[in-house]
């Protein structure tokens, strides 16, 4: 959550904060809006929204097509400098390659930032959800399994704030939609230490998922199968896929203390 206080000292850029707004109102559901769109999605008005769109044109962020706005490959880059600087995805990277053979099944790795949990690494099998998911892909974290190992670990005070600035959806009848609930819910991971989620997000997936710690026993990611929902598929998650979660987590881990890598940019602030 953006502190109101700084947007109002001298330290804070504008002009950047309405870029990257105006970046942001690019989606899978709008990914060529118009002018208009943008400054609406974005909260600017037509002017700002269009100094902005014309400069991320001009700087080869932002293409044009008639009255509508694109997406050029270039902002990849962004993104592609966070994952460079996060030798967290090579560490794992074989380990989830492995459990993805063994199990058979779509394997992630994830980080929190904010709301939301972001895919950083991904071996996918089939397609589970309607929406695609590859490295980048964003679910809410009250919602997902990923999001609630992570969650789990966080201090009381930092729980509690990042609460405060959650709005809750119901995304299927099975979802968890309140702060209590999941309060609970997340008592209930930290205790077994793996989140199992059935038709939370989407009527046709289950996943199961655990913790990635680093050295110094902070949880900085989180490890998950993804499955098709079947009346067996929660015991299945447990009985058969966490094991080979277990031994995946315990190589990622030992490869993070032999490495020496530790946290920086794995987890973002929930205050951000």
């Amino acid at each position: 959550m953006a502190s109101t206080a700084f947007e109002d000292s001298a330290d804070y850029v504008q002009s950047l904060a309405r870029g990257l707004k105006v970046l942001r109102a690019f989606d899978r559901e709008q990914p060529s809006p118009s002018l208009s769109e943008v400054a609406e999605r974005a909260g600017l008005s037509r002017a700002v929204a269009r100094r902005s769109l014309l400069t991320l044109q001009h700087l080869g962020y932002v293409g044009s097509r008639g009255r509508s706005f694109f997406l050029t490959p270039r902002v990849l880059e962004l993104g592609y400098s966070y994952l460079t600087s996060l030798d967290l995805t090579e560490l794992a990277q074989q380990s989830l390659e492995q459990l993805s053979q063994r199990v058979g099944e779509s394997c992630s790795m994830a980080v929190l930032d904010g709301s939301d949990i972001v895919y950083v690494l991904r071996v996918p099998v089939r397609r589970v959800m309607s929406v695609a998911l590859g490295v980048g892909a964003r679910l809410p974290a009250f919602a997902a399994s990923m999001g609630r190992v992570i969650l789990a670990d966080l201090p009381e005070a930092e729980l509690a704030a990042w609460l405060r600035g959650q709005k809750f959806r119901a995304y299927t009848p099975q979802t968890i939609r309140t702060a209590s609930a999941l309060k609970a819910e997340l008592q209930r991971v930290r205790e077994q230490g793996y989140a199992l989620t059935s038709r939370e997000l989407e009527p046709g997936l289950c996943s199961i998922a655990v913790p990635i710690r680093a050295g110094d026993g902070r949880v900085v990611a989180a490890l998950n199968i993804g499955m098709p929902y079947s009346d067996e598929a929660p015991a299945r998650a447990v009985k058969q896929m966490l094991p080979a979660l277990h031994e995946a987590q315990h190589a990622i881990e030992q490869a993070i203390r032999r490495g020496g890598w530790l946290p920086h940019m794995a987890m973002r602030s929930v205050y951000d």
